[in-house]
């Protein structure tokens, strides 16, 4: 009889965003000339730089031929592509990151999961709240979490709330962490952390002998100076945190897939027996046992975006989605709402109007003028009473989501 991981049983209903799909499929069934305006998953939605799209049909050509022709790359990534990655994301920001310390990959979301593969289940781990569902459902499906409470949350786990009340920054745990995951600028809610506030997280790792799992998949949106686009900015964190990338939101590269991690190669975990062991090594032997790299084709576009016309077209992009939530943010609160984020980030967290749940607003804005996007509650406890809007879409339809929602 094969038994299965019992884990996956604890899991709520539903992953957050096939519930959105779900629910905007049957709202189209029924309503099939409804023109609908999609800003909830944050999915990208202008064509690929052609510096990226001009470097992967080289590759792609030189592919077609014997001398170019490549098979197995190294599940590290090309070294040319981490090369870059050093100099240009870290040593140019005064972060003394080697190339062999990044790892390609394709995607931060699969990462940012498969780095519990090199961790142990006895860690205490803490979230922040609300928090992007994929750190919380990755621990709750390896066992590492109790079973789900009522109100969402998982017992085992350590939920920092992100709200008004503490101006969207979390606060330090007041009992002893292992693993904390920390995701600035933030998905869901836009927040950022300037260089002293990020100091507070690595100096308490550094005390207590935890270990942060950073998410900067935005860090290309920072607008303001003083705020840190690598935690590794910070002194002393080489020696607490792991940190993780992607190409896909400034780059474009959701349909593309590549992204990397971090390791530094003085990072230590700890046996049982207290004995310093490297994760670097781990993840290495991980990464070359489960996982067979990213394509030569892929992996040459992103490199694209290191060139000078890459960096000047990713640039753009960039402007282009951060005018979007500025527009977002501008209207919004001409209207009345309470609207958070935007500035930093390509998020629009709203404050839902009383007597209504995050979901009942969702519901509202999809019958009443056709227009997704997400309810904080999916991302947890802490989120319940805010609505995230994606400034991921086309000028025209972000104008036009607009209208209809502050004409309702």
């Amino acid at each position: 009889m094969v038994q299965v991981n019992e884990n996956y049983l604890k899991l709520k209903a539903g992953y957050l965003f096939p519930e959105i799909a779900k629910r905007v499929k049957l709202y189209s069934q029924s309503n099939t000339s409804s023109d609908l305006i999609k800003l909830g998953i944050g999915d990208v939605t202008e064509p690929l730089p052609k510096a990226c799209r001009d470097a992967m049909g080289k590759a792609l050509n030189e592919m077609g031929t014997i001398e170019g022709f490549r098979g197995y790359g190294p599940e590290q990534g090309y070294p040319w592509l981490r090369e870059k990655i050093s100099e240009n994301d870290f040593i140019s920001r005064g972060c003394t990151i080697s190339p062999e310390e990044i790892f390609i990959s394709d995607g931060s979301k699969c990462d940012s999961s498969n780095i519990l593969d090199i961790l142990g289940k006895d860690n205490l781990i803490a979230v922040t709240d609300p928090v992007y569902p994929v750190y919380v459902d990755s621990n709750v499906m390896t066992g590492r979490t109790g079973e789900a409470l009522e109100n969402g949350t998982y017992q085992g786990l350590t939920y920092l709330a992100i709200n008004e009340e503490n101006n969207f920054l979390p606060e330090l745990p007041k009992n002893k962490i292992d693993i904390l995951y920390l995701c600035f600028p933030n998905n869901p809610t836009g927040a950022t952390l300037t260089k002293e506030e990020l100091k507070k997280w690595v100096d308490y790792a550094l005390k207590n002998q935890s270990l942060i799992l950073f998410d900067a998949a935005y860090e290309a949106f920072i607008q303001d100076d003083d705020i840190p686009h690598s935690i590794y900015e910070i002194e002393g964190a080489k020696n607490c945190a792991i940190e993780f990338r992607s190409f896909s939101k400034n780059a474009g590269f959701t349909g593309v897939r590549c992204a990397y991690t971090v390791i530094p190669k003085n990072l230590l975990g700890f046996s049982a027996t207290n004995e310093g062991i490297d994760l670097w090594s781990l993840w290495n032997r991980r990464q070359s046992t489960k996982f067979n790299g990213v394509s030569f084709i892929v992996q040459k576009g992103a490199e694209a975006v290191y060139s000078l016309e890459g960096k000047k077209e990713v640039k753009g992009l960039i402007d282009f989605y951060m005018e979007n939530a500025k527009i977002m943010k501008n209207k919004l609160q001409v209207a009345g709402y309470k609207v958070y984020g935007g500035d930093n980030a390509p998020y629009i967290w709203i404050k839902v109007p009383d007597q209504m749940t995050s979901w009942d607003f969702f519901d509202f804005l999809l019958q009443k003028v056709s227009v997704v996007g997400t309810p904080g509650s999916g991302f947890g406890l802490s989120g319940e009473g805010y609505f995230r809007l994606s400034a991921f879409n086309s000028r025209s339809n972000v104008i036009d989501a607009m209208e209809r929602i502050i004409n309702i």
